[in-house]
């Protein structure tokens, strides 16, 4: 067994109980190793010690509870191994920055520290072969663009640390803008009706450690309209990254990372960087199918 296997194989046993007391020496038995060397190869590979992890994914699944569940907050703390409600509510607040309290009774999205699946960080693939790991389907293609296509929405600066989706905790400034763009595209002119929603990143004049990111439709090209933003993606030959989750929740949170962390890969090993921008391609969801595309302009890395 490879060593990412080992600690893999505690990382799914913390995911099934979450609930439930975790020991160290339980788990390094798992992974057929000391406990000294488990907890030291696990923030290695996780970039987290052991309890930290944990505590993270618990308050994780608390964020879905509090959301889909009627049950009190205390009893969310309980489920998951804090000893008070006052302890809950202060670690609740040091990873994300709000209350659970006011997570609550808002509609604000929170980025979480997702499982990682360490197969991706050692597993490699060919174009137009699909890579099928914990739960999604990924596979990278290559793609023509023979005429520009024109996207309009709402464009703010977000921090770089957004782009950290899967390892920074907080409140999500991307979501917050989808929510903004929901609410108006409605009344947005010129919609193509079979057109995709498309997420771009690109610098735009952005400050430091901040990127611009557009939440967008597409619309008939060439189309201007005042007060939303404009974002051409241009005919050009592009690197595809296809990724499909079992639904759109899923897709959205845990599938893109673990997406863009194998595509960050899968471009490396093949000697490739890319332009200053890239899009996030979304798709209708459609027979429970949830999928979308990470899209770039590749470039080959000179030796």
């Amino acid at each position: 067994m490879h060593a990412w296997e080992a600690i893999q194989k505690s990382i799914d046993y913390i995911e099934s109980n979450l609930t439930e007391e975790v020991s160290i020496e339980k788990l390094a038995e798992m992974a057929g190793l000391s406990p000294f060397y488990f907890q030291r190869l696990f923030s290695r590979l996780v970039q987290k010690p052991v309890f930290e992890y944990v505590k993270l994914r618990r308050l994780a699944q608390a964020v879905s509870d509090l959301k889909t569940n009627n049950t009190r907050i205390l009893d969310t703390a309980m489920d998951y191994g804090f000893s008070s409600h006052a302890n809950f509510t202060r670690a609740f607040k040091e990873v994300y920055g709000i209350t659970p309290d006011k997570y609550r009774t808002t509609d604000i999205q929170l980025n979480q520290f997702v499982k990682p699946d360490l197969m991706l960080n050692y597993v490699m693939v060919d174009e137009n072969v699909p890579l099928v790991t914990d739960g999604i389907v990924l596979e990278v293609t290559r793609k023509k663009l023979d005429k520009p296509r024109t996207f309009i929405g709402i464009a703010k600066e977000i921090p770089l640390s957004e782009l950290m989706g899967g390892t920074n905790t907080g409140v999500s400034f991307a979501a917050k803008l989808w929510d903004e763009f929901h609410e108006v595209k409605a009344k947005i002119p010129y919609l193509l009706a079979n057109g995709n929603k498309l997420g771009a990143l690109y610098m735009g004049g952005a400050k430091k450690d901040h990127c611009t990111y557009l939440a967008g439709a597409e619309v008939e090209y060439g189309s201007v309209i005042e007060g939303y933003t404009v974002f051409e993606l241009p005919d050009s030959d592009y690197l595809v990254c296809g990724f499909e989750a079992v639904n759109f929740e899923e897709l959205t949170n845990s599938a893109v990372y673990k997406a863009q962390t194998f595509m960050e890969r899968w471009m490396k090993e093949h000697k490739l960087s890319t332009t200053d921008f890239a899009v996030e391609m979304y798709y209708p969801v459609t027979d429970g199918r949830a999928y979308m595309e990470h899209w770039v302009q590749p470039v080959p890395i000179k030796e």
